[in-house]
């Protein structure tokens, strides 16, 4: 009896065993990241370096002049230009997304005449640069009268982002069975409330891909906040951040400060939306 109820050996967790390729593959990680993290750390270095140590050749200044990030509110049009940045980046996604899903939804979904060449035109548009049509665009908005104004760099972005919208919400959207939406409609739902209940959420990475690319690509846009907008306070921050850059002289502790402001809020969507991003990814790994 008591040989029959013999305590069984408790199961001990495997020991780690030490591999020089997994130390090797964290190293060259390391070393990666840190080739890409040094320009962000030496932008905030120089953002807090003071005026009279710039030409310093130390790494690390003496003493660091957060008077800097108050100095830079001050002394330009930052506030104003960060402000005009937000609203035009904001506004040209919220306008692509508002054309692109229900354009991404019929071309998905409907078999039509001329299907194929609205995809393809689609795709054509988006080979033309901005810097080819700047000409055009200026004489267009100029007998518009709509220059200096947010309306028409949110239009211009909003228009040069559309096409890779909806290629990226067509193949989304394409992947996602239509019985889905044949089982929605039988119980009573109408063709866009199945869209809206059933499609939308289904395709949610899809869409967050469409944000992140909208908004980024607005938000860095430069040539067009150049040509279409001449006074300072309603230039975006792209432009605003250049206007640190003399003819003669570079403000590098200032134009450093508001690059580090102009990061911010790309690292608060990132933040926001980073759970979207990883399930965008691994979308469809998985049956």
């Amino acid at each position: 009896m008591a040989t029959a109820t013999a305590a069984r050996p408790t199961a001990r967790a495997p020991r780690r065993t030490f591999r020089p390729r997994t130390l090797v593959i964290a190293v060259c990680a390391w070393a990666l990241a840190a080739v890409f993290l040094a320009p962000y750390l030496e932008m905030i270095v120089t953002a807090l370096r003071p005026k009279s140590e710039l030409r310093d050749r130390t790494y690390l200044p003496q003493h660091f002049e957060w008077a800097n990030f108050v100095e830079v509110w001050k002394e330009s049009t930052l506030g104003q230009n960060l402000q005009v940045s937000l609203v035009v980046a904001g506004g040209a996604t919220l306008l692509v997304l508002l054309v692109s899903l229900p354009a991404a939804y019929c071309t998905a979904r409907m078999r039509y005449r001329g299907r194929k060449l609205f995809l393809l035109l689609v795709l054509v548009t988006q080979m033309f640069q901005p810097t080819a049509l700047l000409v055009g665009l200026y004489r267009e908005f100029h007998q518009l009268d709509m220059l200096n104004s947010v309306w028409t760099l949110i239009l211009a972005n909003a228009a040069f982002n559309l096409a890779f919208a909806v290629w990226i919400l067509t193949a989304y959207i394409g992947s996602i069975p239509p019985e889905l939406e044949e089982a929605a409609m039988v119980d009573g739902t109408s063709r866009f409330g199945a869209m809206v209940k059933v499609t939308l959420p289904l395709a949610l990475p899809g869409v967050v891909t469409t944000v992140i690319f909208t908004f980024i690509s607005a938000w860095n846009e430069f040539v067009m906040g150049l040509t279409l907008t001449t006074e300072p306070d309603k230039q975006p921050l792209t432009v605003g951040i250049n206007n640190f850059i003399g003819a003669y002289t570079v403000e590098w502790n200032y134009l450093f400060a508001a690059s580090v402001v102009a990061i911010v809020p790309v690292v608060v969507l990132f933040a926001f939306i980073e759970r979207h991003v990883v399930s965008g990814l691994t979308a469809g790994s998985v049956k």
